[in-house]
């Protein structure tokens, strides 16, 4: 989670794992949390660093280390290059109007016009977000 005064970023990950359901996943089981910038997506998870990048918890081998993508930077960029480069090409092909024919590219809109639109980032900016059909 951002922690610096203005950060932009979005609220907290959401608890998609809970305690319970690491519990019954087996001594054994590795979790890797790559939302713990976020504060995490699962119960049991905290934030490790590379010196200390493994903890036990519920008998579930925990990893959270911070910023994954930078310990392997030349392949984060082209796996994230692979990723959004159809989305890139769609907006660069239909323009905003794109947007209004593909959710899954109209689900990643942070600000269109000036207005922000997704929540998250509009509450970490104490303001409110404008829907995306009004700032289109």
């Amino acid at each position: 989670m951002c922690s610096s005064a203005g950060c932009w970023c979005p609220a907290r990950a959401p608890k998609l794992v809970s305690r319970e359901q690491v519990r019954s996943m087996g001594a054994g089981a590795v979790i890797v949390d790559v939302d713990i910038d976020q504060g995490g997506c699962v119960e049991t998870a905290r934030p490790t660093t590379h010196e200390e990048p493994v903890y036990v918890e519920e008998e579930v081998v925990h990893y959270g280390v911070a910023n994954m993508p930078g310990s392997v930077p030349m392949t984060s960029t082209a796996a994230l290059t692979a990723a959004t480069l159809p989305y890139v090409l769609r907006l660069a092909e239909g323009g905003l109007a794109a947007l209004k024919e593909d959710p899954a590219l109209a689900s990643g809109v942070n600000v269109a016009r000036g207005r922000v639109t997704n929540p998250g980032v509009a509450g970490a900016m104490g303001q409110g977000a404008a829907p995306l059909a009004a700032a289109l």
